[in-house]
């Protein structure tokens, strides 16, 4: 794409994005093999986490009929996959950091 072409919504805002990192101090190099590793070790247990959390309470769930009793069963289900989401988030932050 050459310069003079008009851009994207996402290419300016990538732009913003990046100029804001480089103000911040944050430089994004390309990340080592041992760092693409442990971040797809890091996506790889959170997936199955979730696949888990998923899977065990399915039989429990099953029998109950009352809404009101599954109302909170499926709170707490929300708040365990977004715990997890968040780890991942977190560990995976980390091991950019350390580029």
């Amino acid at each position: 794409m050459s310069d003079d072409a008009p851009k994207s919504a996402y290419e300016l805002a990538m732009e913003r994005l990046r100029r804001k990192d480089e103000q911040a101090g944050i430089v994004a190099g390309p990340l080592s093999d041992q760092q693409k590793a442990e971040i797809a070790e890091a996506r790889q247990f959170a997936e199955a986490r979730h696949a888990e959390l998923k899977i065990l309470p399915q039989p429990k769930a099953a029998a109950i009929f009352d809404p009101s009793i599954l109302e909170p069963l499926e709170q707490e289900y929300r708040r365990d996959v977004q715990r997890v989401i968040d780890t991942r988030e977190r560990k995976i932050a980390a091991i950019r950091e350390r580029s």
